[in-house]
C-alpha cells in the first residue's frame, strides 16, 4: 500500500501515464499529475475521481520542453510539500516534425531526456529526505537501436524524427542508470530504476501529432500490449519491494514486447562508461542544473 505516499507522474493525464496514475491511487498514493496541458489534466483527474472517490489527485503545469517551467513546477511543489516518495518520468514524444525546446534543445532530447534530468536535479534534495523514495524513468526498447550524436544533439546536421526518438530514450536509460550508481556511491538512501512498457498500442497512435486512421488504431490494440498492461512496468518499478536500484524493468513476453513484467537486461548499448559519462556532463552544462553529489566523495 502507498497510503500516506507522494508521487509525482509526468504526462499522467494519458495513456502509460494515466494507467500507472490509476494503479497508484488505487493504493493509496497521493498522485501529482505533471501535465503540460491542464484542461487535459484535469479532464483526466475527473475520469480517475469517478474510479476512486477518495482518491487524492493534483494536477500542475509542467512543460518538459521548457527549463522555465521546469523550475516554476518544483518551486510550486516546495511550497506545499517538503517530502516526495516517488518520482516517474514518463511523458514522452515520438517522432515529431523536427522542432526545438524553448531553449533551443531538439525536441525529442530535450522534452525526453534533459526536461527530466533537470527535473529530477531539483526534486532529488526532497526525494532524498523521504525514506525510500525511488526515482523511475521511463525507456523504450527503441533504446537498442540508438545512439548519442554529442556532435548534433540540436538537429542542426540533420534529422530524422525515429534516430533521434531513439536517442532520447537511450538518454533516459543511460540517465537512470547512471544517477543509480551516483546515488549508490554518494551514499543516497534513494534508488533510480529504468523500465519500458514493451511495445504498447500507445506508441504508435500518433504520427508526429496527427491521428492514425482507425483501422491501423484497432490493429495495434490487437497485436500489440494495450495501455494497462504496458503500464504495468512501470508499477512494478515503482512498488515492488525487492527492488534495490539500477533494475531494468520490462514485459517477459518473446522479444520483451509483451507481458508481464520482470527484471530484464538493457541492450549493451546502454553499457558504455565514457558515453554515460559524458552525457550527464552534457546534460548538466545545457540545461544548468546540478546533482548534490560531492565530486570528493
Amino acid at each position: 500500500m502507498l497510503t500516506g505516499k507522494t508521487a509525482i507522474i509526468t504526462g499522467g493525464n494519458s495513456g502509460l501515464g494515466f494507467e500507472t496514475t490509476k494503479a497508484l491511487i488505487a493504493i493509496g498514493a497521493k498522485v501529482i499529475l505533471a501535465v503540460r496541458n491542464t484542461e487535459k489534466g484535469n479532464l483526466a483527474r475527473e475520469k480517475l475521481l469517478k474510479l476512486h472517490a477518495s482518491a487524492q489527485i493534483i494536477v500542475m503545469p509542467l512543460d518538459l520542453a521548457n527549463l522555465d517551467s521546469i523550475r516554476s513546477f518544483v518551486e510550486q511543489f516546495k511550497k506545499s510539500f517538503d517530502t516526495l516518495d516517488l518520482l516517474i518520468n514518463n511523458a514522452g514524444i515520438m517522432s515529431p516534425p523536427y522542432g526545438k525546446t524553448t531553449d533551443g534543445f531538439e525536441l525529442q532530447f530535450g522534452s525526453n531526456h534533459l526536461g527530466h534530468f533537470a527535473l529530477t536535479a531539483l526534486l532529488l534534495s526532497l526525494l532524498e529526505k523521504t525514506p525510500n523514495s525511488r526515482i523511475v524513468t521511463v525507456s523504450s526498447r527503441a533504446h537498442s537501436r540508438g545512439s548519442i550524436d554529442f556532435d548534433n544533439l540540436d538537429g542542426a546536421k540533420g534529422y530524422q524524427a525515429k534516430k533521434f526518438y531513439n536517442q532520447s530514450k537511450l538518454a533516459n536509460l543511460y540517465f537512470a542508470l547512471e544517477l543509480d550508481k551516483r546515488l549508490k556511491e554518494h551514499g543516497f538512501q534513494t534508488i533510480s530504476i529504468a523500465c519500458h512498457p514493451g511495445v504498447s498500442a500507445t506508441n504508435i497512435l500518433k504520427f508526429g501529432n496527427r491521428e492514425i486512421p482507425p483501422v491501423l488504431k484497432n490493429l495495434a490494440n490487437l497485436f500489440l500490449q494495450p495501455p494497462h498492461m504496458g503500464a504495468l512496468a512501470s508499477i512494478y518499478a515503482a512498488t515492488e519491494p525487492g527492488l534495490t536500484g539500477g533494475e531494468y524493468i520490462g514485459p517477459l513476453g518473446q522479444f520483451q514486447r509483451k507481458g508481464y513484467p520482470s527484471i530484464g537486461t538493457p541492450h549493451s548499448k546502454a553499457s558504455n562508461p565514457e558515453i554515460s559519462r559524458k552525457l550527464w556532463t552534457v546534460s548538466e552544462q545545457v540545461t544548468g542544473t546540478s546533482f548534490p553529489f560531492s565530486v570528493d566523495n
